[in-house]
Order: structure tokens, then C-alpha cells, then sequence
């Protein structure tokens, strides 16, 4: 009924059809049945709102060019001639305006645009001209807004609406998605700045910028690669977990006569490189010859899997495709060009020294020799003369990475906290890329995922940071016989602890002629387990710990963080190793829980005294309840004269709110009502609520009212208020200054930290690779001697990746090959028939022996 009326209400108000006054007569005047219709053309649809950016560019162009072509318009109803718009060019602009804004114009002003910006307008303007390649987000009121060619590209990845507003295409997201928003931006591949404001409304109304508009200037910068690290968004849940996140730099050299790289490229070449990972401080460096192929250093790229490129030009043809095929529109890999003409004639040596002298200086360092003793204390942490060894092209890398890092206030932990790391050692094997694709130890060749590969299936690790080592160490096997007898070692030890045992806890007894003693002593694997457990449940302390060391840790994370290193340290001190326990007869009881020498070594690294009394230190400083509640200014405990200004900045809020709350006093003298008392209503403090009858000084400023009462503001009430706020607001920079000054007090036990975050992996790999051995039923390699041929022996061997995915449906098979008998095999048989798979499962076997057990009945 309601879609009739609307008929009926339509065609009483549409303009009648004018009658011709010659008409022409029916052609059967007999017939009662009236003359059929005039045809009726369809309604020609003029607007359809959409707010899909494809769609808006197609209506746009459907609207200019109807435009040259007028037609009569007809109602959607009655099919009548609408009348025409009063003014038809501006109802146009209307919709042009609406489905597709005119292109916003750059932001940066030219000598021929007359355009009056606002002040905030201008502000924008002068921040693009100076971060040109930057996606800036700035902060306005509750929002932070994006502006030109920015919020086209905003709202392209966020899915966020922009529109036009005053000179530039705008859109916005609110404040606190800052985290979600940056994030999404930066896994784009873009480069993300946020511009905040750089004073609060308290310190502008008493400064000399009163009139002005807020100050604004660059906080903090995010790419992929510095994410983690960074300040406001960094350490989060969402974050990449057990991915890496390197900045790789690479440079290089010509190996022909001249030496130089031309832009034809060179077929053989020198590579310099540098990978960082910033978030946890793991410097990897090198260089080496390269063929026409590329494939060290695509194995290099292969097995770091670095977040964003750093290309140091001049590179060759070869060089400069092979990155950019990784680098390509799927991966959102971020890259990056740097010139390094500046570096020649040995100048990169001196820009690194530069900046290493300038870190030690602003962390009160007498010397450069405070850095080495510093260095000398972590496991192969960079020292000065380690740099100056550096071969000269992965010294330009490391000066062009120092160089880049430098904007974003992050350059410090490769001068003091980094772990510098060669990628060629004697110690380790380097995998060619070949053969990690060949072998899937990374990613499987179907659908180029985890799933599937060798990693896959050897990761039982509990934590993110033991997951990374273990991608380190399945791409870089042992090759020195020692150390991989160690790990064997490790690896058999909490093997056998696992149900080896009754029970968890091993006792036992000593017999005395006076009395009986019983130790009882935990079980390694309960421990173990336990401890891993606990850390698998709680932050990326590895993380954590270089955050702190950037100075980006809230307090919060902060005491997380010390608090799971002190509690995972604590609970390894329970396994007694080495210790002496004497009974009551004065006899001495040597009690070894740990056999293994790697074990005992890093167990004692994790659970240090030292470091676990330093870890106490650190949280007994600190409000626990504070932190959680992200307040500042209640957040240190003072104590023994430490932090002086922030004592004198709580008293002078102390006397501000005293002087506040004592003229309640002269108000009840004033009015005569002795029981007058300030109330707060709707956040509004300091009120005072009288009758509506009340007579009240002219000066009173009314807030607010009801029937009965209205609520009002002296004017000595806003001036006190006022300083108040004033005193609290000075209160949040001392403290947000004094948090700083605490986090860099830390620099000085990073180095104990990040050792004993170190052992924790190491702890938990070790830990994954037992649990991997007793549920496969895995059992341990013998190496033969160095003066034994070469030879390898394989009894029912399976393939660890085929067994997992057939799971009962694998065929063992042996492999005997000895260098002085039978040196080599001839595998033949039919098409599909697991000849490939065969020769991958001895490969695979081979690598599994120097990490762990191996997959044998």
C-alpha cells in the first residue's frame, strides 16, 4: 500500500503532459477500450552513490560525458518530465564533488598555486618537503590524520574513507589504533612517520605560543625491519614472532681489471655484506667472491630472510635483479637505495669510528677502551678492533647500515649491545641455495610455506626466541667435531631424563653411622620443561631486553620482562650442579645432576647470581601497580637521594593541590555555611553547589546547573586549577625524563642480560631436539676419527619429512658408502619411484647428525 500511495502522491504532484489541439482520433471509434499507452522509454538512472574508488572513477567519467548530451529526465514513478534544476551546473559539481574529488594537489606549494593553507595546512606542508619518501600520520585533537597522496594510499590498505577537505584529500583513524594502523602499514612495505604534537595544552596556554597552532615535529619513524624495536608500537602481540626481521645491506665490487662496477654489470664480483636484526641486536657480516649466478649470495638472502634491503650503488645487473625478484610485489620486502661514493678512499672506517666515539660520549664513557672491556664480557659482542679488522666492503655495508639506522635513533646497538657474528666460520657450514631449496629446509617447493619442511618438522621449541636459533642452526650445521660431540652430549642427557626415571625427582640416600641423609634432586627434562613453559607463556624477553636497551620499553614491559628472567633463573637453581653436601658424620657428598659440560654451562649462564640480583635491584625501584596502570608519576620509588627533581616535582603538585583544597575554607566564611564542601561532577572538580536562590559574586563562573542547584567556579578556584595542571603536566616530563635516565642505567648489565636471554634458547632448542629424538625413536650418530676414511653407514633410515606426512607408510631404507670400498651408489628404477627421495633422505640424515639424533630404527 505504501509503495501505491507513493504512486498516486507522485503523479498528483508531476506536471500534467501537454494536450495537442489537433488530436488525432481513434482508429476504431466502436471500441470502448481506450487507446494504448504512448511507449515508454526507460528511466535514465543519473546518480549511482558508491563509495568503491574503481567505481567513483567510472561514474566520474559517465557524469562528463552526459553532460555534453542533455536528456529529459523522466520520474522513476510516473515516467513524467521532471522539472529542471534550478541551477543544473552546481547540482553537477554537487555530484561530481561527492562520487570523485578532484585530485589532490602535492603538498608542496608551487610559485604559481594561490592557495591560502591554514596553519596546520602549512605545518604539513613544510613536514612532506622535508620527509619526502616518508607516509606521515599526524596527530590532531584525538586523531591522527593523513593528508595528500598519503590518504589516498591510507585508505587503500587500511580501507579507511578519504574526502576532501579545504587544499588536500584527508583521512583519518583514531588515536589509540595507532598500533593496528602502523603495523598494517608497514607490512605494505611502506615507511611510516608519526608526527605528534610537542606540547600539551597546559605549557602552550603559559608559553609564547599561545595564539599558534599546537607544535608538531617527527616522533618516531617505522619500517618492517626497526618495527619491533620502535617506541608506541614495538614489542606487541602482533607482532612477526619467530620470523626475522633483518635490515640487509649489500655492496659490491667489480673482479675485473679496473675493479669497478659498471652498469653493464660484472659477470665475477666481490660481495660485501650486513644483515641486522635490530630487535635483538644479532649482527651478521661478510664477503665473498660471486659468480654470474648470484648463488652465495642468494643463499645468504635465503637463509637470513631479511625484511628490508639496503642497496648500496653502484651494483651490477646480476646483483640488482636478483634482489629485486625477492623483493617482489608478494613478498611487501621494503627496499631501499644508498650511494657509498662518500666511502671511497677508506672513508667508511672513519664514519663508523665517528659514530662510536659519539655513542660513548653520550653514555659518560671516558674512552673508547670502556667499549672493548664492555665487549669483552659477552660472547663474541663487537669491539673496536674487531671493526677495524673488518674486511672494506662489509665495513661500507656496516657504515651505510650505521648511516640508515641513524634516522630512526636506533644506531646504538650495533656500537654497544650488538652480537657481531662472521657468515663464513670454520665452525659452521654454509648451505648453498641450491641446496636449501633442493632439500626444503626452510620452505617446501609446492606452495613455498613452512609447512611441510625440514624446519618444520625439527621446531619443538617453546619460545619465539629458541625458535629463531633453531632456524640459524638447522641452516648452519656444526663442522667442527667438538662442538658437535657437546651438543650430542646435551641432547642425549635430557633425552634419557625424559621417563627414563620413576617419577620426577631422583633421591638420594646417604648412610651415615649417626643418621640418614636424603637429597632429594629434580629430574633435568621436569625442570626443564617447566622453566621453558613458563617462558613460552610470557613475553619475547630476547625482544624485551634490546627494547629496553633502545630506551622504547614501557614500564610495564619493562618489569615483565626482569621479572621472567629473574622467576626462569630462580627455577634452574634448583638443579644443583656440582655441589657439596655434607652430613652429620663430616663426610662430603659430591651431587652432579648435570653430566653434560654445554649443559652445565649454559644453566649456570641463565641462572647467575649476579645477574639475578641485579634483575632484584631493577624491580625493587620500580611501582609494580604504577606500571600496570601505565602512570608516570608514581612510577619510581625513591630512595637514598635518587632522582631529586622528581621528588621536588612531587611536592610542588603536593602544595598545588593543598592550596586548592584549603579554600573550601574561605568560601564557608564567605557564603556562612560551614558545611560547604567542593564536589566533582562528570570529571568537572572542584565545584561548589549552591541553592538556585543563592546570591552568589558577579565574578562566579556558572558551570553548570539543575532544577534545585547550580554549580559554580570562583575565580580563585580556575587560577588554582590551572596551576594544578600546570604542576602535573611538568610533573609527567620529569618523570617521562627520569624513566629515560633509567633505562640507560641498563646499558651497563645488557650485556649479562642478553647472555643469559642466549642460554635460555640455546636451553630450549637443545630441549626441542631431545623431545623430537624420543618421540621418533631417533637415536644417536657415531663420528669416526680423523684418521679414519671417510665413510657412511645408515641402518633403516627414513626420511624425516616423508615419515611425518606418511606416517605409517615409510620404507626404511640403509646406505653403506666407505671411501676406500664402496664409494658410490647407482640408484635406477621407474619414473616416480623414490629415487630423488632416497638420495634427499641421506642428505637429510647427514645434516640431522651434526645438529641431534638421527632418524634411524
Amino acid at each position: 500500500m505504501d509503495k501505491l500511495k507513493q504512486q498516486v502522491i507522485s503523479r498528483f504532484f508531476a506536471p500534467k503532459p501537454k494536450i495537442s489541439s489537433n488530436p488525432t482520433p481513434p482508429s476504431n471509434p466502436s471500441s470502448s477500450s481506450p487507446p494504448p499507452p504512448p511507449p515508454i522509454s526507460p528511466p535514465n538512472v543519473k546518480t549511482t552513490v558508491s563509495f568503491s574508488p574503481s567505481k567513483r572513477k567510472l561514474l566520474s567519467a559517465h557524469l562528463a560525458s552526459s553532460a555534453k548530451r542533455p536528456k529529459t529526465k523522466l520520474s522513476p514513478h510516473t515516467h513524467n518530465p521532471v522539472p529542471p534544476q534550478p541551477n543544473p551546473s552546481l547540482h553537477q559539481k554537487f555530484l561530481q564533488k561527492l562520487l570523485e574529488p578532484s585530485s589532490p594537489p602535492l603538498l608542496e606549494p608551487s610559485e604559481s598555486d594561490h592557495k591560502k593553507y591554514t596553519p596546520l595546512e602549512q605545518q604539513v606542508v613544510d613536514l612532506k618537503s622535508k620527509y619526502p619518501d616518508v607516509l606521515l600520520m599526524v596527530e590532531v585533537g584525538y586523531r591522527f590524520r593523513f593528508f595528500g597522496k598519503d590518504a589516498e594510499i591510507a585508505a587503500k590498505v587500511l580501507g579507511i574513507y578519504a574526502h576532501m577537505d579545504r587544499n588536500f584529500l584527508t583521512a583519518s583513524v583514531p588515536t589509540f589504533r595507532l598500533n593496528v594502523h602502523v603495523r598494517r602499514l608497514v607490512s605494505a612495505g611502506y615507511k611510516v612517520g608519526v608526527v605528534k604534537q610537542t606540547e600539551t595544552a597546559a605549557i602552550k596556554a603559559h608559553g609564547s605560543n599561545r595564539v599558534g597552532p599546537f607544535c608538531r615535529g617527527l616522533s618516531a619513524l617505522y619500517t618492517k625491519a626497526t618495527l619491533e624495536a620502535a617506541e608506541d608500537v614495538g614489542g606487541k602481540d602482533e607482532g612477526c614472532g619467530a620470523e626475522s626481521n633483518y635490515l640487509f645491506c649489500v655492496v659490491e665490487k667489480g673482479l675485473e681489471s679496473s675493479g669497478s662496477v659498471s652498469n653493464c654489470g660484472c659477470v665475477d664480483v666481490r660481495v660485501g655484506v650486513v644483515g641486522v636484526e635490530i630487535s635483538t641486536g644479532d649482527v651478521f657480516y661478510g664477503e665473498f667472491d660471486d659468480g654470474v649466478m648470484r648463488s652465495g649470495l642468494e643463499a645468504v638472502v635465503l637463509s637470513l630472510a631479511p625484511a628490508e634491503l639496503l642497496l648500496g650503488e653502484p651494483l651490477s645487473k646480476q646483483t640488482e635483479k636478483l634482489l629485486l625478484a625477492y623483493a617482489g610485489p608478494a613478498s611487501n620486502v621494503r627496499l631501499e637505495h644508498a650511494s657509498r661514493d662518500c666511502f671511497k678512499g677508506g672513508g667508511a672506517l672513519g664514519e663508523v669510528m665517528s659514530v662510536y666515539e659519539k655513542v660513548a660520549e653520550d653514555n659518560f664513557a671516558d674512552n673508547v677502551n670502556q667499549l672493548e672491556e664492555a665487549a669483552e664480557q659477552g660472547n663474541s659482542h663487537c669491539s673496536i678492533q674487531g671493526v677495524m679488522n673488518m674486511p672494506d666492503l662489509a665495513l661500507q655495508a656496516l657504515a651505510l647500515t650505521i648511516r640508515h639506522l641513524s634516522q630512526f635513533g636506533l644506531e646504538r646497538i650495533v656500537c654497544l649491545g650488538a652480537s657481531f657474528r662472521p657468515l663464513s666460520s670454520s665452525m659452521e657450514m654454509n648451505l648453498s641455495a641450491n641446496t636449501l631449496q633442493q632439500l626444503e629446509i626452510l620452505k617446501n617447493n609446492s606452495d613455498g610455506s613452512e609447512s611441510g619442511s625440514l624446519l618444520k618438522i625439527m621446531n619443538h621449541c617453546l619460545t619465539i626466541y629458541g625458535s629463531r636459533l633453531l632456524r640459524h642452526w638447522v641452516t648452519h650445521p656444526l663442522c667442527d667435531r667438538n662442538m658437535i660431540s657437546a651438543r650430542l652430549d646435551a641432547v642425549s642427557e635430557i633425552s634419557l631424563s625424559m621417563g627414563s626415571y620413576k617419577g620426577s625427582q631422583r633421591i638420594v640416600e646417604i648412610d651415615a653411622e649417626d643418621s640418614d641423609v636424603t637429597i632429594v634432586q629434580p629430574e633435568l627434562s621436569c625442570v626443564l620443561s617447566s622453566v621453558l613453559t613458563y617462558l613460552g607463556r610470557s613475553p619475547d624477553i630476547q625482544r624485551g631486553i634490546t627494547r629496553i636497551f633502545h630506551r622504547t620499553a614501557t614500564p610495564a614491559e619493562f618489569i615483565a620482562v626482569i621479572q621472567t628472567i629473574l622467576s626462569a633463573g630462580k627455577q634452574l637453581q634448583r638443579l644443583c650442579i656440582d655441589e657439596e653436601y655434607e652430613d652429620y658424620g663430616g663426610r662430603k657428598v659430591c651431587i652432579v645432576t648435570v653430566q653434560s659440560a654445554l649443559l652445565k654451562r649454559l644453566i649456570l649462564t641463565a641462572s647467575s647470581s649476579n645477574v639475578l640480583g641485579k634483575a632484584a635491584k631493577l624491580l625493587s625501584t620500580l611501582n609494580k601497580e604504577a606500571a600496570d596502570k601505565g602512570d608516570l608519576t608514581d612510577l619510581i620509588i625513591i630512595s637514598k637521594d635518587q632522582f631529586p627533581e622528581v621528588a621536588r616535582a612531587r611536592k610542588a603538585v603536593q602544595l598545588a593541590k593543598e592550596k586548592l583544597d584549603n579554600l573550601i575554607a574561605l568560601y564557608r566564611r564567605q557564603l556562612g555555611k560551614h558545611n560547604l564542601e567542593f564536589i566533582c561532577v562528570s570529571g568537572t572538580t572542584h565545584l561548589i553547589e549552591l541553592p538556585i536562590d543563592a546570591n552568589v559574586p558577579s565574578n562566579w563562573v556558572k558551570v553548570n546547573s539543575t532544577k534545585k542547584t547550580v554549580r559554580y567556579h570562583p575565580p580563585e578556584v580556575l587560577t588554582a586549577l590551572d596551576q594544578l595542571r600546570l604542576a602535573n603536566e611538568e610533573l609527567i616530563i620529569i618523570c617521562r625524563a627520569a624513566w629515560g635516565t633509567f633505562l640507560r642505567e641498563f646499558e651497563e648489565y645488557y650485556v649479562e642480560f642478553q647472555a643469559a636471554v642466549q642460554a635460555l634458547a640455546a636451553l630450549d632448542c637443545l630441549h626441542s631436539l631431545a623431545t623430537l629424538s624420543r618421540n621418533k625413536n631417533y637415536v644417536r650418530p657415531n663420528f669416526v676419527d680423523d684418521n679414519e676414511p671417510v665413510q657412511i653407514k645408515i641402518h633403516s633410515g627414513r626420511h624425516p619429512v616423508l615419515e611425518t606426512i606418511l606416517q605409517d607408510g615409510f620404507v626404511p631404507n640403509d646406505t653403506t658408502l666407505h671411501a676406500n670400498r664402496e664409494y658410490c651408489q647407482i640408484v635406477t628404477g621407474p619414473n616416480m619411484g623414490g629415487k630423488s627421495c632416497y638420495i634427499r633422505q641421506v642428505a637429510l640424515i647427514a645434516m640431522m647428525a651434526q645438529h641431534q639424533l638421527l632418524c634411524l630404527y
